[in-house]
């Protein structure tokens, strides 16, 4: 019998899945504990239906974060911190303080995890802050570091 999985089932696939298994198995435990659907034509057309509708709404999730992308490459944050000589700081400069700063001066509300910096920054200049806006896209924001 050809089921429809509705959710992830271990050894046998993954949500939306259409498998084979025994008839045995989909009436004991696939069907009684919806799992699955039975591959019947009707549910395989929504099943279809449904494939079509997530595929445009990622693209347009997509459309926008390539969108935010252009937007933000345009921007620069400035951030001032106290410095003592050599223009070296006195501490340094995490994401959170660059992501509040981000919202503080552009509007732009996005999550300080997004921000993939390896190691804070510790001395004045400008620095390229790459963001992971999408798995598909991310962004470059330049972030100038000045005394106060």
């Amino acid at each position: 019998m050809q089921v429809i999985l509705l959710e992830d089932v271990k050894a046998l696939g993954k949500k939306g899945d259409i498998v084979k298994v025994s008839d045995g198995y989909a009436r004991n435990f696939i069907l009684p504990k919806n799992k699955g659907l039975e591959a019947t034509a009707k549910n395989l057309n929504d099943l279809k239906l449904q494939k079509a509708a997530e595929a445009k709404k990622q693209q347009e999730i997509l459309e926008e974060a390539q969108n935010l992308k252009k937007e933000i490459e345009e921007k620069s944050v400035l951030l001032k911190i106290k410095a003592g000589e050599g223009g070296r700081t006195f501490g340094s400069v995490s994401t959170k303080e660059i992501a509040q700063a981000l919202k503080e001066q552009h509007g732009y509300d996005i999550d300080k995890k997004k921000l993939q910096l390896s190691d804070p920054i510790r001395n004045m200049g400008t620095y390229t802050v790459p963001i992971k806006l999408h798995p598909k896209v991310t962004a470059e924001l330049k972030v100038k570091v000045d005394s106060l």
